[in-house]
C-alpha cells in the first residue's frame, strides 16, 4: 500500500510540473500573438522557472529516497539540464532578447512536456500496476 501512495506523490508532483511547463508555453504563445508585452510574459515566466527547477529536484530526490532507482535515473538528465542552466545563468528570459529567442525558448519547452508527459505515464503506469498488485493481496 505504501507504494501505491508514493506513485500517487509523485503522480501529482508529475502533475504540477506540466502545469508550470504549460503556463510558460502559454505566455511564450500570448507573446508569439502580440497579446501580451514582452516585460510582463518575461517577468511571468521568470517567476515560476525556478519553482520548476526545485520541482523537479524534490521529485529526483523523492525517487531516489523511496528506493525508486529506475525513475530516479530517468529523472537525471532533466535535473542535470535544469542545474547546467542555472550555473550558466541561462535559466531566466531576457526581455530585450525574448524575440530573438522565442523559437527556442518553445522547442525548449515542448522537449520539457514530452519528457514530462512521458515520466507521467510512467508513472501512471506503476501506480496501476501497485494498486492491481495490493488488490490481488
Amino acid at each position: 500500500m505504501g507504494d501505491l501512495f508514493i506513485w500517487l506523490a509523485s503522480f501529482f508532483i508529475l502533475i504540477a510540473l506540466l502545469v508550470l511547463v504549460v503556463y510558460q508555453l502559454m505566455c511564450l504563445a500570448d507573446l508569439e500573438f502580440d497579446y501580451i508585452n514582452p516585460y510582463d510574459s518575461s517577468s511571468r515566466i521568470n517567476n515560476v522557472v525556478l519553482p520548476e527547477f526545485i520541482t523537479e529536484g524534490v521529485l529526483c530526490i523523492f525517487f531516489l529516497i523511496t528506493g525508486h532507482w529506475f525513475m530516479s535515473l530517468l529523472c537525471v538528465p532533466y535535473l542535470c539540464y535544469n542545474v547546467r542552466l542555472y550555473t550558466q545563468r541561462q535559466h531566466l528570459v531576457d526581455v530585450t532578447e525574448i524575440f530573438n529567442q522565442l523559437h527556442w525558448e518553445k522547442k525548449q519547452r515542448l522537449f520539457k512536456l514530452a519528457y514530462l508527459i512521458f515520466l507521467l505515464f510512467l508513472s501512471i503506469f506503476w501506480m496501476i500496476w501497485f494498486a492491481l498488485e495490493d488488490h490481488d493481496e
